[in-house]
């Protein structure tokens, strides 16, 4: 990413030290991601997932709001895209859910604590697909583990070098909802490598890295806290075609100067 004279958290977030990880090993892995270990206390990471439960306890979504969460372009424009409790979701807590846990009547099938969308997996993608930025290469994804990830129970896959080969589609808004310009390719199962870490470990993803999660068939958890960084250097740009959009009530604060 190049030195970060500025940063605009998408999210919120805040800093722990830790000791760093190559992630030159056993895969090879290159730039596109980095990885560190202990960026979070396990008493840290306790705490973050009683307050979440807190929140996913208390929530109250309304029948015709209650979505299902997907990076698949198809189940996207239908399930989310053009839905307003989606597209105005940027400065609000608000919950997207698995596929298959309500009936036909919009009721939950399994228990609301283990509905919330990401317990289960996600498809391959590149972040900037959704946060574009100009020129590209100025979005940060930070991926920090609450529980361990391994490959048993859904941790992060990536394919080496496919930051460097550009966006293959943008998720554009438009006044109807959203849509997409250019097609996610066929990625190759071939070609992606595991990054299994342990609680509290923090990973560090380009925003052009294609990655993706498999399906948890095990009987544990993998929940995990996710935000995004934009680079603030001069000439960057944050698309006005982007989804997500800073608002007078909350605009993307600066970490430092």
């Amino acid at each position: 990413m190049g030195s970060l004279p500025e940063l605009f958290p998408i999210q919120p977030w805040s800093q722990h030290p830790g000791p760093a990880v190559s992630c030159s090993s056993p895969h090879g892995l290159p730039e596109s991601l980095t990885a560190q270990k202990g960026f979070l206390t396990e008493d840290e990471c306790v705490a973050m997932q009683h307050r979440i439960g807190e929140i996913v306890a208390e929530m109250d979504v309304p029948l015709h709001c209650r979505t299902e969460f997907s990076t698949q372009e198809d189940e996207q424009l239908r399930n989310q895209g053009s839905t307003e409790y989606f597209l105005s979701s940027g400065d609000k807590i608000r919950f997207f859910f698995e596929k298959g846990v309500f009936d036909k009547k919009g009721n939950f099938l399994v228990p609301p604590e283990k509905s919330i969308n990401k317990i289960g997996h996600v498809s391959p993608h590149q972040d900037a697909t959704f946060l574009y930025t100009e020129p590209l290469g100025r979005v940060l994804g930070v991926w920090i583990a609450m529980e361990d990830a391994l490959l048993e129970n859904g941790c992060l896959w990536f394919i080496p070098g496919s930051h460097t080969r550009g966006v293959s589609r943008r998720m554009i808004r438009a006044p109807a909802g959203t849509s997409f310009l250019g097609s996610e390719p066929a990625w190759d199962n071939n070609l992606f490598v595991p990054l299994p870490v342990r609680r509290g470990g923090l990973v560090l993803i380009h925003g052009e890295v294609v990655h993706k999660s498999e399906q948890n068939l095990s009987n544990l958890s993998r929940q995990a806290y996710t935000f995004h960084l934009m680079e603030a250097a001069a000439g960057t740009v944050w698309s006005p075609e982007n989804w997500l959009q800073p608002t007078t009530e909350l605009p993307f604060p600066p970490l430092y100067v």
